[in-house]
């Protein structure tokens, strides 16, 4: 019972740990590479679908009448906007400096993307409101893919981006995490009663479905990292200065909530990110390396998230 409890617990750093050691058991021994290579399909068609399952639980959760924008919606962006700007204006000033340059593009993937589809299952879990997290969830998604092919032709000379056709890309990509589920979500509520009913009465499964794509997520990042042709040194350097973003971005976050009315929903909002996304158009238009930072950021705020469910669930305790 004790180690169920531990895993219920921080089930957040279990599931980076089991998908790190299972990639790098994979990788270290050759004899499982007959099936790694079977096994690769597999978990390609499971990851889309978990993720897809875990928004899916969660909108059914939805008070759909409750997703109006608030005013701490303006003060994330404006922060994200902010940071943005910075971080475009450092990576003009080292352009001459290739390494600085991949080192600052990677911080650059992890404030850019949208907040994490995911995010409200966290901002539930702390006790936010889910209703106005998943609102922001839409606008933030909406924010990026306008941001996103705006930027990177300015540091990229070598990216040719077409607007449009880079809006309308990542405009699918969420469409189909995040769209999808929501109108399903909606259907269910009003179609399917029994249905949400059973669903909603599950306690934590969006938490445990998202488990899974985490799980998946890490060890894709271990891959990565892996198999990057960058220095030790950069990599280095790109892990760190995304653990300090992943911090800045959190405290920032939490501080326009603290002003704004919604402390916890502004911290996630503002801290946990589309890695996936972000790590998607840094192949497509930046230096692949730099989709390092993407990969070490999503680590970074997983223990930040356990952390917080950890503090959540020792206060609830006290009281």
């Amino acid at each position: 019972m004790s180690i169920i409890r531990f895993i219920k617990n921080w089930t957040l750093p279990v599931a980076i740990a089991v998908g790190s050691l299972v990639y790098l058991t994979f990788y270290w021994v050759p004899q499982l590479d007959t099936v790694g290579n079977i096994m690769g399909p597999v978990i390609d068609a499971v990851f889309p679908m978990a993720v897809f399952l875990t928004l899916f639980s969660t909108f059914c959760r939805v008070d759909f009448h409750q997703m109006k924008p608030h005013r701490w919606h303006v003060g994330v962006l404006v922060a994200q906007m902010l940071l943005v700007a910075i971080n475009c204006w450092i990576v003009f000033l080292v352009d001459a400096v290739p390494e600085q340059k991949i080192l600052w593009e990677s911080v650059l993937t992890c404030i850019i993307g949208p907040t994490a589809s995911a995010s409200p299952v966290v901002t539930g879990k702390l006790g936010g409101n889910i209703n106005t997290m998943t609102a922001f969830v839409v606008i933030s998604s909406l924010t990026s893919a306008v941001m996103i092919p705006a930027v990177f032709p300015l540091l990229e000379h070598t990216a040719h981006v077409d607007f449009w056709s880079a809006f309308a890309m990542i405009l699918e990509k969420v469409a189909i995490v995040l769209v999808l589920p929501l109108i399903l979500g909606w259907l269910v509520q009003h179609y399917a009663k029994r249905l949400c009913q059973w669903i909603v009465s599950i306690p934590d499964l969006s938490f445990y479905l998202w488990s899974v794509s985490l799980c998946i997520t890490s060890g894709v990042t271990v891959r990565n990292i892996v198999h990057s042709q960058a220095t030790l040194t950069l990599l280095v350097m790109i892990a760190v200065l995304s653990l300090i973003l992943c911090f800045v971005q959190f405290l920032v976050g939490r501080g326009i909530g603290r002003h704004l009315g919604e402390e916890i929903n502004s911290g996630q909002a503002l801290f946990q990110k589309n890695t996936a996304l972000s790590i998607w158009v840094a192949y497509m238009y930046l230096n692949p390396v730099a989709s390092v930072g993407a990969g070490c950021y999503v680590l970074w705020q997983n223990i930040i998230n356990s952390l917080e469910l950890w503090e959540y669930r020792r206060k609830n305790l006290d009281k």
